[in-house]
């Protein structure tokens, strides 16, 4: 998919979008300027494609990029990583820019959505990136996985069902959650138990980096369902 060609708003149409934090670059290192690029590609095409609502401009770097990019880290080396309900690239391309060493494997069920991860990542020449068109519980076939991200997807006790699957014995999920993660946790205490998650706990990333912190739900796949 080629990006479509628009003519840009006055500026009085368009909210001004989001100068780069200064943590950025600590958190991109010698990646920010594929950073950079993504980011300008998702704030000139993004509400046009249906990736991103009208809001968000003005918090595209501190909301949905770095808050995506701070879990790089808790990627393990050379991690075979689904990413569910990819969207945007949130947090799946922000992921691999992050991470070069990771295969990360988008799965979206939305064509126009997946139309514009392959575009996107052949425009950045990520070559560790593999977009998969299908709904999380058809995509087990892809795997299994070491870790399997999602962010913005849905609730954990109906999140978990459709990830947990995907990962290997001994992997991890990260999932990347709001304020009320612990109500969440709360909520699927059943499901937890059913797919074995051991060691649940939420990781506040980004604390004195980035404007906006990012509340990780990781727990490990003890065993098959």
């Amino acid at each position: 998919m080629e990006h479509p060609v628009v003519s840009d708003p006055s500026p009085a149409e368009a909210p001004a979008v989001e100068l780069e934090p200064a943590g950025a670059a600590q958190v991109f290192g010698d990646r920010i300027a594929l950073a950079r690029r993504f980011t300008a590609d998702l704030a000139q095409y993004g509400e046009l494609l249906g990736l991103i609502g009208p809001l968000e401009l003005p918090r595209l770097w501190s909301r949905h990029v770095l808050n995506s990019a701070v879990v790089a880290p808790h990627l393990r080396e050379d991690a075979q990583v689904a990413d569910v309900g990819s969207g945007a690239g949130l947090p799946g391309l922000v992921l691999a820019i992050a991470r070069p060493d990771a295969r990360l494997v988008l799965i979206e069920p939305m064509e126009r959505r997946c139309d514009w991860l392959r575009s996107e990542a052949d425009r950045l020449g990520l070559d560790n990136v593999e977009v998969v068109r299908a709904r999380a519980e058809d995509a087990v076939d892809s795997g299994p996985f070491d870790q399997v991200t999602a962010r913005a997807v849905s609730a954990l006790r109906t999140l978990i069902p459709i990830t947990a699957p995907l990962v290997r014995r001994g992997g991890e999920l990260l999932l990347l959650k709001g304020a009320r993660v612990d109500d969440e946790i709360t909520a699927a205490s059943k499901q937890i138990s059913k797919y074995r998650l051991r060691d649940p706990e939420v990781l506040v990333l980004g604390e004195g980096i980035v404007p906006e912190v990012t509340r990780l739900f990781r727990a490990t796949v003890d065993a098959a369902s």
